[in-house]
């Protein structure tokens, strides 16, 4: 925040202390001021995409777009998710999957690239859903078997398959047919692991702790993240709104109005008190589960907000300069890193690119973030290809 800025920059809210000497908050944000010394923030990010579809692409993958183009499509030639990455590298164990995804696709008008595996194969693709974690009805029917097909009929069916698939030689000669047998085997293991379905189950969890996340669709969508990563899964991304505008409680943070001086109930009414309830208690539940210092929590979207208030009382995209929150996983615990000029136009210094955070993670995940993958032309890419942020690992 920018309490001394003028009116136009700094807007209504009040800045607040928090539990972070020297680093207030927003005064709608009263709960997350008493984790900031939990987190760390990056506050000198920086790219130049100004579209949402090709900065939520840079911002899934740390690779930038070809293009800054609005009409950017999904293409076997753009980068896999973070998540596919991490699956074909560093997989999960125990028949739970690597990379889940929820409960939203992130489009502007068209689907956003970077949500899948890309040129990976669909092997590496995340377990996809759009049911709403908050729903009464909440649960995977894609995880539950027929009622009139039982697991010793299930394995008989697969020791049949096996032994056709040796008969005929196929997955020897078939890429393909080995990859249609790798997805098999990853939805085979799902469907029989009861460690899978249990963590699934958000009814064994306490009301009283459901109550403290929020029962809404993403708070409910953190706490089984949560959930997840407990029974072992290795990547979640836990996508915040079907719509990118502000629009009310099922919207998103593109609030190009209605939050100047008005207070906006955009954001006084549903994202601001949203967030205050979830990103706290997530991260309070995993320190008091012992779980926050091998879990990375990544807390960002796809570019900030300008520093000038427009005519409509809300904020334009603003690639330039802006805020990423994490937490756990190997960082600093209540540190800063980097700085804006003094309307929060730039960074004043330690620019880090979505690269850079990428290079990053994979490092605090131990992954060599030079590790090489291969395109669909057998051309050796790296994961990342900016440096990781040593300053902010603890």
């Amino acid at each position: 925040m920018k309490p001394d800025a003028p009116e136009e920059i700094r807007g209504i809210f009040k800045a607040v202390p928090s539990k972070l000497p020297g680093v207030p908050v927003n005064e709608l944000l009263p709960r997350t001021a008493q984790v900031m010394d939990k987190v760390c923030l990056i506050r000198s990010m920086q790219h130049t995409m100004k579209n949402h579809n090709s900065a939520a692409y840079y911002s899934l993958t740390g690779h930038a777009p070809p293009s800054d183009d609005q009409r950017l499509r999904d293409s076997i030639e753009l980068f896999p998710a973070y998540g596919s990455i991490v699956d074909k590298l560093a997989p999960a164990k125990g028949g739970m999957p690597t990379f889940v995804a929820y409960p939203h696709i992130m489009r502007d008008g068209s689907i956003a690239p970077g949500q899948h595996a890309s040129f990976l194969g669909k092997t590496y693709n995340p377990l996809f859903f759009t049911q709403d974690p908050n729903s009464p009805n909440f649960g995977l029917p894609e995880l539950q078997l027929p009622d009139d097909l039982t697991l010793e009929r299930l394995e008989s069916r697969r020791e049949v398959l096996t032994l056709i698939d040796r008969q005929s030689g196929l997955l020897e000669h078939s890429a393909t047919a080995r990859g249609i047998d790798e997805s098999y085997q990853k939805a085979l293991a799902m469907l029989t692991s009861p460690k899978v379905k249990e963590a699934f189950d958000l009814s064994k969890e306490p009301a009283r702790l459901r109550d403290r996340y929020g029962r809404t669709t993403y708070g409910q969508g953190c706490l089984l993240a949560r959930r997840l990563v407990e029974a072992g899964c290795k990547f979640v991304n836990v996508y915040y709104a079907a719509s990118i505008g502000g629009q009310g409680p099922i919207g998103g943070w593109d609030t190009h109005g209605n939050n100047g001086k008005a207070m906006g109930p955009v954001m006084k009414d549903f994202l601001l008190p949203v967030a205050d309830q979830t990103l706290p208690t997530l991260l309070e539940d995993l320190d008091d589960r012992g779980l926050l210092d091998t879990t990375l929590v990544i807390w960002m979207g796809e570019f900030g907000r300008t520093p000038r208030i427009n005519a409509n009382a809300g904020r334009d995209h603003w690639p330039q300069c802006y805020t990423a929150l994490l937490a756990g996983g190997g960082v600093k615990r209540g540190y800063v890193h980097g700085g804006s000029d003094k309307i929060g136009a730039y960074p004043s210094g330690d620019v880090v690119r979505p690269d850079d955070l990428a290079a990053t993670m994979f490092e605090l995940l131990g992954i060599d973030p030079k590790t090489e993958v291969r395109d669909t032309l057998d051309r050796p890419l790296p994961i990342a290809k900016g440096q990781p942020v040593t300053g902010v690992m603890a």
